[in-house]
């Protein structure tokens, strides 16, 4: 499952990075994928693990909706470093389109590349037809979904349709998820399993307790293996960071008006902007156990917390900071903790 490249760990914990690919109010995909260069070059030099991508649709302020492209750009632009999925929406392809297209990556990019899937659209009921034709898939297919896609990295000389690239690869699969239901799956499959508390902190404890306590052995995974999602946005000062937070607080405001945006800067009182209803909804989703906003004092303390009460094998780390030199300086900031 893990490669022979020496990271740097958090207390013996691999931290890794979850790029949303920010597109900003003043720029544009071209440029959010060059920052998502800069960034996985630097992630590399300083020793984190992963650098995945997560598959978005219809929204103006995220540009990995073609998910399998982004990634194999971003393994182009590194060396070593595990780059992949966090993740792709299942429901939303045929199995063996993303057989043939991990294949290819995997292909490209031996021991590389990760494979995490989650079983949301990944968008509104209107966009989720228009990448599927069809609303007829429910969220009880994922786990036959999981199987015919696990089924196509089987070398099986006589089934009658087969993946190339793909069969007879070992791309490890992770299964996402926000609820119980993929912390259940994965346990019954022995696979990792990656809670996305970075927003869905209420479930996060409970997700990994079922999947701890139900995970049977398998041939990928003898015993569980877990990765919790968690937002960190650390400057030099704890003012600056509250202040770089704002740029996030933004965009899930948008998306609680029902009107997502590209990524704006930051502002000088958020309280200018939202309703104290909307203070209240979308502190519960930054919730701060979760979501870490100060100087790197108050991170490493805020990260003990969080690893201390979640007990994770791995973090994965969101940082939507709008300005690249102050997300630059978020990740440096956090790999200088890292042992």
């Amino acid at each position: 499952m893990l490669t022979n490249i020496k990271i740097k760990h958090f207390h013996n914990i691999p931290l890794s990075i979850l790029d949303l690919a920010p597109i900003t109010e003043d720029g544009d995909a071209s440029q959010s994928f060059a920052n998502s260069v800069e960034l996985a070059q630097y992630a590399e030099k300083w020793g984190f693990h992963r650098y995945w991508f997560a598959e978005h649709h219809n929204m103006p302020g995220i540009a990995s909706s073609a998910t399998s492209v982004v990634i194999g750009h971003i393994a182009g632009a590194t060396k070593q470093i595990r780059v992949g999925s966090g993740g792709i929406m299942l429901p939303n392809h045929a199995p063996l389109v993303i057989a043939e297209q991990f294949g290819t990556l995997e292909s490209m990019f031996p021991g590389r590349i990760d494979l995490g899937l989650g079983r949301a659209p990944g968008s509104d009921q209107a966009t989720a037809y228009a990448l599927r034709r069809t609303l007829s898939s429910r969220a009880e297919d994922f786990p036959a979904q999981l199987e015919e896609l696990q089924s196509f990295f089987q070398h099986d000389p006589t089934a009658r349709v087969r993946a190339f690239p793909g069969e007879g690869q070992d791309i490890p699969i992770w299964l996402l998820g926000s609820s119980g239901f993929s912390a259940q799956l994965a346990a019954q499959k022995g696979l990792p399993f990656s809670f996305a508390s970075h927003f869905s902190p209420d479930y996060t404890l409970q997700a990994l307790e079922l999947y701890r306590d139900n995970f049977k052995p398998s041939e990928v995974l003898k015993k569980p293996h877990s990765m919790v999602g968690i937002n960190i946005i650390a400057a030099d000062s704890d003012e600056r960071a509250k202040w770089l937070a704002t740029s996030q607080q933004q965009q899930f405001l948008s998306l609680t008006r029902g009107n997502p945006t590209p990524l704006k800067p930051p502002v000088d009182n958020i309280d200018d902007i939202w309703t104290s209803h909307e203070r209240a909804a979308i502190g519960k989703t930054l919730d701060p156990r979760s979501t870490i906003v100060g100087d790197p004092d108050k991170v490493k303390q805020s990260l003990e917390n969080f690893l201390n009460e979640t007990k994770a094998d791995e973090v994965i780390i969101n940082s939507q900071i709008y300005y690249q030199k102050d997300r630059l300086r978020s990740y440096e900031i956090i790999s200088e903790l890292m042992d």
